[in-house]
């Protein structure tokens, strides 16, 4: 009896180092991580309200989406300040918002790109901040859309974007495209398509896309590190 209580023991004692051993491992790895660090460590960098941060994302789908819009941009969200932290409100499952360092630390390498509407000072007034405030938080907790639809009962990470500048501040940020604009020919893009829509992909489905924004003409890069 004695002998089962001390191998049980040290069987408890092999799992509960294995799932410390595991949680560790889950976390971010990127040096930029530090939940509990402000935002001045990251080289100063002067954010405002509405910034909009670009990402190569580490997601399943990032390749088919690089391929598909010829960019390296897969994922983005909208930064907002709250008390003395910065955030990054995104689409992903569900839409949320993320603290600023470790939205960073989960893309590729670490690396970001941020840009600023060029006259933000005379459109972002406080009161259209506001607004986009009020927008980003009936959008919250909507399941991220697989499928690209351009409905608001499901969200995808620039469709949020394009959509709280343009009800908040009728600005619309990036040319609003179909799925048939896109390059569909790789066999990665076509895996994806083939899962999420069978055969029947909406070709005329309006969408809007990570490169779009990033290649508006009304967004000013203010900060990069690739």
């Amino acid at each position: 009896m004695k002998r089962r209580l001390i191998i049980g023991g040290f069987i408890s004692l092999l799992i509960v180092g294995a799932l410390y051993s595991l949680r560790k491992s889950e976390g971010p790895t990127h040096p930029a991580f530090n939940a509990s660090t402000n935002i001045t460590r990251l080289d100063g960098i002067n954010l405002k309200d509405g910034d909009i941060i670009f990402q190569t994302s580490l997601s399943a789908q990032s390749k088919a989406i690089q391929l598909a819009t010829k960019s390296k941009y897969s994922h983005c969200g909208l930064i907002f300040k709250d008390g003395q932290n910065y955030y990054v409100l995104e689409a992903v499952q569900p839409v949320k918002s993320t603290p600023l360092e470790q939205w960073i630390a989960r893309g590729q390498g670490g690396k970001y790109v941020i840009k600023r509407l060029k006259n933000a000072d005379q459109i972002l007034t406080d009161s259209v901040l506001e607004k986009m405030k009020q927008v980003c938080n009936r959008l919250k907790g909507k399941s991220y859309d697989l499928t690209f639809e351009w409905s608001d009962e499901k969200i995808y990470c620039s469709e949020l974007i394009w959509k709280i500048y343009k009800r908040a501040a009728s600005v619309e940020i990036g040319k609003l495209e179909k799925l048939s604009d896109f390059d569909l020919n790789s066999e990665d893009v076509k895996n994806i398509m083939k899962n999420r829509y069978g055969n029947k992909i909406p070709m005329n489905e309006q969408v809007i896309s990570p490169a779009a924004i990033f290649n508006s003409d009304l967004l000013i890069t203010i900060k990069s590190n690739y």
